[in-house]
């Protein structure tokens, strides 16, 4: 344990063990972990899942890349993160997702070292599991910008194994806190991913030269890697069990009708302001 991780560990944590919800809700839910650590209540980490599917667009992401054609008619949620980048298709089976919230004042200032603390228990837990993975340290060129997997990959938060992508994790501050999300492949569905996007002639096979699931690399069912996963977060803040309180699950409502589903939230155009 280094410094700055024994520091966050003094504090209190939960831990909330995966949960399934719509990706409305849970990109609502990261947004209350970061007032609820803000505020000086518990810091959270956790991981969950997306039902229905769902595509979650980057902050700045133009809506007229999303084929919302084929999102209504394959059932698939569109909402928009808080965080930048591109586009991410996210299933129940193929995709993990994992968040961090904490008062920034805990956290290194410097948005490499924050990255890189907090990635530790990211990177451990695929370890564990028996994949050889780490930051990419070599420049790979875009495939396709509005992609999140497809975009050139970057030595802060893009993780490669085998020379593919696996995971993407991105951050943002926010009413003085840091939230960190990210989505790791446990098996790849390129052609539901390139399916949910409008504009681009990406084949499936190009998709998979540039990213990789862990089931190809290891023989781990996605359980046990949402147990290694949940065990490395938990443990890297020394985690007590933890749940939402009532109070957290309505706001996270209220936000949901207000922001994650609204359109002028999903469907707003780039460069336009809104919180």
């Amino acid at each position: 344990m280094n410094d700055s991780q024994g520091s966050i560990a003094d504090r209190e944590w939960r831990v909330i063990r995966e949960e399934v919800r719509p990706g409305p809700m849970q990109m609502a839910l990261d947004e209350v972990a970061g007032e609820t650590a803000a505020a000086g209540g518990p810091r959270t980490v956790r991981v969950y899942s997306w039902v229905p599917s769902c595509l979650s667009l980057g902050y700045g992401q133009d809506p007229e890349t999303v084929d919302w054609d084929y999102c209504d008619r394959e059932g698939i949620d569109v909402t928009r993160r808080q965080t930048g980048g591109g586009g991410i298709y996210h299933d129940r089976h193929g995709d993990v997702a994992y968040s961090i919230a904490a008062p920034k004042s805990e956290l290194p200032g410097d948005l490499m070292d924050c990255y890189h603390l907090l990635c530790e228990p990211i990177l451990d837990a695929i370890r564990a599991v028996g994949v050889d993975v780490n930051f990419v340290d070599d420049d790979v060129p875009v495939i396709w910008h509005p992609a999140c997997y497809l975009r050139a990959l970057h030595p802060a938060h893009d993780m490669v194994a085998a020379g593919r992508k696996v995971a993407g994790n991105a951050q943002y501050r926010r009413r003085d806190a840091v939230v960190q999300h990210g989505s790791l492949t446990y098996s790849v569905d390129a052609e539901t991913h390139l399916g949910v996007f409008e504009g681009h002639d990406v084949t499936p096979e190009a998709f998979r030269e540039r990213v990789v699931g862990i089931d190809e690399l290891a023989d781990a069912s996605r359980e046990a890697f949402v147990a290694a996963l949940t065990e490395s977060l938990s443990e890297f803040v020394d985690a007590e069990e933890g749940a939402w309180t009532d109070d957290e699950l309505d706001r996270a409502r209220e936000k949901v009708d207000e922001k994650y589903r609204a359109d002028d939230w999903v469907r707003r155009r780039p460069g336009s302001r809104s919180d």
